[in-house]
């Protein structure tokens, strides 16, 4: 049992001053936002693409299969139909063409201008072959570039070494929209960019970019463009969810995983499409499609993490980098799979499918440790590799999979213990008599959480258990409700989601837990929901 010696008591003051320290005293307000000119190349993209509608030319976006790159894709075509100016768009199909833009894809691409979003950093081929046929290039993206770099027009990207944008921790949506402002300064257009934070902000918290500084300010002003919308795949959200406000976890929980599952399954063009729909019809007809391709999408990510567990388990001892690898696993849920492992053992893992003797694979990360960087420092067994500090995509050849793991294994000895500490441990402890609607009112007021602004977790120790209820169709979910100790006046209810808890012979339980809203046939309550158990 892990000591909790060193755990604060929290009240409604302290908790306010902890989440204050947290997030800084004062948001970023949107007109508070860095100017676009910062990022490295963006003024020169900006004139470039302005000349190509001027003059009339054929431009070509290239996205990407994931949230952030359809949101990306989705953005532009919506400013582009503004102008309007027809654009065509294109995002590769992750079994048919791979990531990006790749020679693969240029090869049904006719352009005088190609804008790449949320990918491109590495795309040296493909920047060669436009150059040889005169397709001028330009590269947005905000994955870590390598040395080299790609032959392109401009390449703008926060994380390049010559940028001086002041936060660089950004999205492809975020770079494709400040372009996008510069864009409309070139061509003098009345465009509202504030209209199209509704996407972006679904794009920022898809991408697990860090809700602090302009993050935070564009994902609080975008949900509330969200809840009033007449986007119709925002209207759309809205009636799914329905809510009188969206969180950020209302959208990574719920929506998010349902644009995904295009890409990871089919096409994303379903998810694009939905994006974009003119009609309120249209985005539903495309949203049920994206409800059934994510029920698909759960069954088989179910199936293969059992598999992917029962596979390291068997390995013996635990490595401190994970690597499973199986034959036909299904190349879109790689990456959910290495989340529910890093989850489950609490280490970064790489999750691979093998296919005629070619492995590719996602990696996902914990803690203080750069995923991207363990990766590249063994790269000499990889035929592919890209990401950041959190997530990864590679390539290998099967025969290369053992080494490579060894490899990494040993580039993982210079990490110490505490790298390993997930980010979201327990901010302390609350008495229950401070667990009342108040308490809500001061959570909420530090929302937007997600990443490095985490919805804060508090201890319950030693509590006692008044009665387990199993709930759901299925009964898979539990319903404790219990007291601070065995003869405080006030009960609370635990709700532990997929989870069957049974009542231990003490009748005590110490774990974690998060408070949020409920709301339910328009009744409003508060919800205490089940972590972790110690």
């Amino acid at each position: 049992m892990q000591s909790f010696n060193n755990i604060p008591i929290l009240n409604k003051t302290t908790l306010f001053e902890l989440l204050s320290q947290r997030v800084g005293k004062e948001d970023t307000k949107l007109s508070q936002i860095p100017n676009p000119t910062l990022l490295h190349n963006a003024a020169k993209a900006a004139k470039k693409i302005a000349e190509a509608v001027k003059e009339g030319k054929k431009i070509v976006v290239v996205g990407d299969y994931d949230v952030d790159g359809i949101s990306s894709t989705a953005i532009m075509a919506e400013f582009f139909k503004q102008i309007p100016y027809p654009l065509e768009t294109i995002i590769p199909n992750r079994f048919k063409d791979g990531y990006g833009v790749s020679p693969n894809i240029l090869k049904r691409v006719n352009a005088d201008l190609i804008i790449t979003v949320d990918n491109g950093i590495s795309a040296i081929e493909a920047a060669q072959i436009c150059k040889k046929r005169g397709i001028e290039l330009i590269i947005t993206d905000h994955h870590t570039p390598s040395e080299i770099l790609p032959d392109a027009y401009a390449i703008v990207n926060p994380k390049l070494s010559a940028c001086s944008y002041p936060f660089e921790e950004i999205c492809g949506a975020q770079v494709a929209w400040l372009l996008l402002g510069l864009v409309k300064k070139e061509l003098k257009l009345s465009i509202d960019m504030k209209q199209f934070l509704d996407i972006l902000s679904i794009a920022i918290i898809a991408d697990i970019m860090p809700l602090k500084h302009i993050n935070r300010t564009l994902v609080k002003e975008g949900l509330k463009v969200l809840m009033r919308s007449s986007r119709p795949s925002s209207v759309i959200i809205r009636d799914f969810l329905n809510k009188s406000s969206i969180t950020s976890e209302d959208i990574a929980f719920a929506i998010a995983p349902r644009i995904n599952s295009a890409g990871r399954l089919k096409d994303a063009d379903i998810a694009l499409k939905f994006l974009t729909a003119k009609t309120t019809n249209e985005a539903y007809m495309e949203f049920e499609k994206l409800n059934a391709l994510n029920e698909q999408r759960k069954e088989l990510e179910a199936k293969t993490t059992k598999i992917a567990l029962e596979e390291v388990q068997n390995q013996g001892q635990i490595p401190n980098i994970i690597v499973a690898a199986g034959e036909n696993w299904h190349e879109g849920v790689v990456g959910i799979v290495a989340s529910r492992l890093v989850n489950h053992f609490e280490k970064p893992a790489i999750v691979l499918s093998v296919k005629d003797g070619i492995a590719k694979g996602s990696a996902r990360s914990l803690g203080n440790i750069d995923i991207y960087k363990l990766i590249k420092e063994n790269k000499q067994y990889l035929t592919k590799f890209g990401g950041h500090k959190m997530a990864a995509g590679l390539g290998l050849e099967e025969k290369n999979i053992e080494m490579f793991k060894e490899s990494i294994n040993q580039s993982a000895l210079t990490l110490s213990s505490s790298d390993f500490i997930p980010k979201d441990e327990v901010l302390g402890i609350l008495d229950t008599q401070d667990i009342d609607f108040e308490l809500l009112s001061i959570l909420e007021s530090f929302e937007p959480y997600g990443e490095a602004n985490l919805r804060p977790k508090f201890l319950l120790k030693d509590a006692h258990i008044v009665d387990i209820k199993l709930m759901g169709s299925d009964k898979s979910h539990s319903k404790i409700t219990l007291k601070q100790h065995l003869h405080a006046k006030k009960t609370l209810e635990l709700i532990a989601f997929r989870n069957v808890i049974e009542m231990p012979k003490d009748k005590k339980i110490t774990c974690n837990y998060t408070i949020s809203k409920n709301e339910f046939n328009s009744k409003v309550s508060l919800q205490l929901l089940l972590h972790k158990i110690y």
